[in-house]
């Protein structure tokens, strides 16, 4: 069983924001949903934003890689779908289901993201994998369904689903801009995304919450959405979306562990999800993906360290501190090592 720096770094992500839920609902009060995830979001973004700034401040401006070229493209079409598409759909569709059915429809963003990432982007997996994916997923279900899904007509249900599959898009295409700055690309879409959430939220008639509580909402959306949202990012680029996303599916039941400690009971649901979920983990955990591949030849830039698949020449004057960040051409390998699906080893099967 192998739990490297990118399975760490999901797992991480996905605590963190499991763990904002609860705390989270200290705050709803009075305050729309759409409106408190609006403020959660754009706390995340200027956070983040802080960050940058001290960063940069501390002379590491060079660690900051941008997007260029085709991957603004993906950038923009990542934010769009998930900063703007899917709070819309989702706005839409909460006033026409109930809470219990929307959190029950919520899980296919984990469905949609592996599907998109396996058939459309070509991610590789195996059985192991796809079993893994759907018990982590019943887990969720089992976590969310509460009452049974009741009908209330197509619509509601519909939107939220398109909202997830918005947010699957978003995952798939992040993956491609993955290898950049992972704090800069949450801080643009968390920015985005609650700069769209609010705006929506205040349209449909909600008012601003007490500054005390925009305060503590912009600190914990710094914590469980920011800093979470970074180490997605980081995960993307070493394990591929699916894996990524099925360990941030872990978040709704770290959550509610998290709950049991602030004097929630032990309920059935939550003790079946808890064993669906670690014989999910396990699975994925235990992988062993190792074949001979070919490296096709690449450019491009990013912060790295000269390891096997980085033995270039630098040029004159280039520092070599490691890990440094510079344009750099890959050339053509064939080798066969353990490997995941990252920015690395995105090669057909």
């Amino acid at each position: 069983m192998r739990v490297d720096r990118n399975v760490g770094a999901a797992m991480a992500a996905a605590g963190l924001f499991g763990l904002s839920t609860p705390l989270a609902k200290e705050l709803v009060g009075e305050t729309p949903p759409l409106l408190l995830a609006g403020l959660l979001y754009l706390g995340s973004g200027l956070g983040l934003l802080l960050l940058l700034g001290v960063r940069i401040a501390a002379g590491r401006q060079a660690d900051i890689t941008w997007p260029r070229g085709a991957d603004v493209g993906w950038m923009l079409g990542a934010t769009f779908a998930g900063g703007a598409i899917g709070p819309f759909l989702l706005m839409f569709g909460l006033r026409q289901t109930d809470a219990a059915s929307a959190s029950l429809i919520l899980n296919l963003e984990g469905v949609f993201t592996a599907l998109l990432a396996w058939f459309v982007f070509k991610e590789n997996f195996d059985r192991r994998i796809a079993w893994g994916m759907a018990a982590i997923v019943a887990g969720g279900v089992v976590l969310s369904a509460g009452p049974a899904l009741r009908a209330q007509g197509l619509d509601g249900p519909l939107a939220i689903a398109g909202a997830c599959l918005a947010w699957a898009i978003d995952n798939n295409l992040t993956r491609k801009v993955s290898i950049h700055d992972a704090m800069l690309i949450a801080c643009v879409k968390g920015l985005v995304a609650g700069s769209v959430s609010v705006a929506l939220a205040l349209a449909y008639g909600a008012g601003m919450p007490a500054r005390e509580v925009v305060l503590e909402a912009g600190l914990l959306g710094f914590v469980g959405y920011g800093l979470s949202l970074t180490l997605f990012v980081v995960a993307l680029r070493g394990l591929g979306t699916a894996r990524t996303g099925a360990y941030f599916s872990l978040a709704p039941f770290l959550g509610a562990a998290f709950a049991l400690a602030l004097g929630a009971p032990v309920t059935a649901p939550l003790l079946v999800a808890g064993v669906l979920m670690g014989i999910g983990v396990w699975l994925h955990l235990t992988e062993h993906h190792e074949h001979t591949h070919v490296h096709a030849w690449m450019k491009h830039e990013h912060p790295h360290v000269h390891d096997e698949h980085h033995r270039h020449r630098h040029a004159p004057g280039l520092g070599t501190g490691e890990p440094h960040s510079h344009e750099h051409v890959h050339e053509p390998i064939r080798h066969a090592h353990e490997h995941y699906p990252d920015v690395h080893h995105r090669h057909e099967h």
